[in-house]
């Protein structure tokens, strides 16, 4: 969801950056300058996380804790009918759905998602006029005839070990020295500078400029650039890289004195203010870097000049201690990101045993997915790879581990399992009586597990589903946490839970398991035994989330199968049946009338 991730940009962005600057203005006697600039690099760090793929940076263990092992065997079943038999629960392709209501975002993901394109549109635009300016000058540049000055330039090449050849020139558009371009680097002074300043203040000017390639200040510009378009909306990140761009330059000032002698520092700093009086005060240029800059940056500049001191030991030790510490909270932030990466949570899947196949002709008009497992092969047939491992809410097929949990914590129990009516008029009119476990989900009542819920602690609630392993295990969603909320599960779980709870591979008390799973006995055929649950999602009035789950007992193996189905309105349990009863006829697993 794009608003999930606009939150988490904008929170991540801001933190950090508040937490720098305070971190700055708390401890400035103690940063250098050269690592109060490198501070800026964590905040790059920091507004990467967001775009970084959730399944770099989550935590969460995606592996099996009960270790699915299934054997060739298959349980014991009496199976014998040769006729269809509908046994109890003669209700089972009936949908029996409540609506639940939302606020409907899309609407607010669409505008906000269209405000932000539209907003680094036209920064691209305005970044991109710039480039143009830098491109004119560019053709504007004619090669310096002066000797002097290609003397000093190549000297100052040599001090700093810059190899590389770079092209130096002039140009009338410039209006400060500067250094630009990534892989063909120019170094531009204005037109008739060697006529209005000293040779060895075009030396200092150098030495500025080459430290700002030496210390790939280029590159810099370029990722300042595409942050500064993907966070055009939040203004602490302009106010953020404006304070880098006078770190920048600060940092670059003092790299320059560290490799002057002592007595040249207030030439340097002459300098600077010399051409500050020859030029009018240029603005910045995003995609140079430049000698000149606005007159509150040449104030601060000077003023770190004139302290300048050699940094000592003690001073780097502290500075670097400082930087480790923002940079553990930096890192810190993962965690959160990748809980808010997890709204639309994926299930990591591999299974060298899966085979993908092509079933889309029975999902006309859905998009969805069909998972099966074949016991006796130990393999996975799955259609629609991506959508068989995003989690969404199970609805009413959550009702089948919530009737086990009841079971297993004993507040319910087989024979003493009914719960009062409480005269509240539902849609269904098998809802509006009194409900005991085997109706209850014969007649998938809502009500009754809701009641059952709040007669279990959520915290053993939860207990029990880390046991399972089931989904996301997100209960955050309140009373209503399985029917179109924050607990979410992929098809290919679900596959897994069903057979794990056939087996008995939760370690639940085997006569729970056999309640439930006769609970879920729909109809037999031939020697063949159907089982499973229907879940209807309903948001708003239309039915958007379709399941069908459960498993076929054939005379000579087992198969696990989930369907799922989605579109905006008639996505119903029953038609996902209808779909996986077509699958596995034509398969030949189940042939029962449909």
């Amino acid at each position: 969801m794009f608003l999930t991730h606009f939150v988490t940009s904008f929170i991540v962005s801001s933190v950090t950056i508040a937490f720098i600057l305070l971190i700055r203005r708390l401890f400035s006697e103690q940063l250098s300058a050269k690592w109060q600039y490198n501070l800026w690099f964590l905040l790059i760090i920091a507004l990467t996380l967001p775009f970084i793929s959730k399944q770099l940076i989550h935590f969460k263990n995606h592996f099996n804790i009960f270790n699915v092992n299934l054997s060739n065997s298959v349980g014991d079943s009496s199976i014998s009918a040769t006729e269809v038999s509908r046994l109890d629960n003669v209700n089972w392709m009936q949908d029996f759905t409540i609506s639940v209501h939302h606020l409907e975002l899309n609407f607010l993901n669409v505008g906000l998602a269209s405000i932000w394109i539209a907003g680094m549109l036209v920064m691209a635009l305005l970044f991109l006029q710039a480039g143009v300016k830098i491109r004119n000058i560019k053709k504007t540049t004619t090669i310096l005839n002066n000797r002097d000055i290609i003397h000093v330039f190549e000297r100052c090449k040599d001090q700093l070990n810059i190899s590389k050849p770079l092209i130096i020139g002039e140009s009338p558009l410039a209006k400060s020295p500067m250094i630009f371009g990534l892989f063909k680097t120019y170094v531009v002074l204005p037109q008739y500078l060697d006529e209005r300043m000293s040779i060895e203040d075009i030396k200092y000017i150098m030495m500025h400029e080459l430290h700002h390639y030496k210390y790939k200040d280029i590159a810099t510009n370029y990722l300042m650039i595409i942050y500064q378009i993907l966070y055009w909306f939040n203004p602490l990140v302009w106010i953020a890289f404006k304070k880098m761009r006078t770190d920048r330059e600060i940092a670059c000032d003092l790299a320059v004195l560290t490799s002057l002698d002592e007595h040249c520092y207030a030439d340097y700093g002459n300098a600077i203010i010399n051409f500050a009086d020859l030029a009018s005060h240029s603005k910045e240029v995003t995609w140079v870097n430049q000698f000149n800059g606005p007159k509150e940056q040449i104030k601060k500049r000077i003023e770190k000049i004139a302290s300048y001191k050699v940094e000592s030991k003690w001073m780097k030790l502290k500075s670097i201690s400082i930087f480790t510490l923002i940079a553990v909270f930096v890192v810190s932030q993962v965690p959160f990101v990748s809980a808010m990466a997890t709204t639309n949570d994926r299930y990591v899947w591999n299974n060298e045993r899966t085979l993908y196949e092509d079933l889309s002709d029975y999902f006309d008009g859905f998009d969805g997915s069909f998972v099966l497992y074949d016991m006796k092969a130990s393999q996975y047939r799955i259609y629609n790879k991506d959508k068989s491992t995003l989690r969404i809410s199970p609805n009413s097929t959550y009702k089948i581990y919530s009737a086990l949990i009841g079971l297993e914590s004993h507040v319910i129990t087989n024979e003493h399992s009914t719960m009062k009516w409480n005269g509240t008029k539902y849609p269904y009119e098998s809802w509006n009586t009194d409900q005991n476990l085997s109706s209850a989900i014969r007649n998938s009542v809502t009500w009754y597990f809701q009641k059952l819920d709040q007669g279990i602690p959520q915290e053993t609630i939860k207990s029990y589903l880390e046991q399972m392993n089931y989904g996301n295990n997100d209960l955050s969603g309140g009373a209503n946490y399985w029917l179109e909320s924050s607990l979410k599960i992929s098809p290919v779980e679900q596959v897994q839970l069903i057979s794990a709870l056939y087996k008995n591979q939760f370690g639940f008390e085997d006569k729970n398991i056999e309640i439930v799973k006769d609970s879920l006995s729909l109809e037999r055929y031939d020697g063949s035994r159907l089982s499973g649950k229907t879940g209807t999602g309903n948001v708003n009035g239309k039915n958007i989330n379709g399941w069908f789950i459960g498993y076929v007992e054939n005379k000579d193996n087992t198969y696990f199968f989930a369907t799922n189905i989605q579109n905006e309105d008639k996505s119903y349990g029953s038609k996902a049946a209808e779909i996986t009863l077509s699958i596995l006829r034509d398969k030949g697993i189940y042939k029962g009338n449909m």
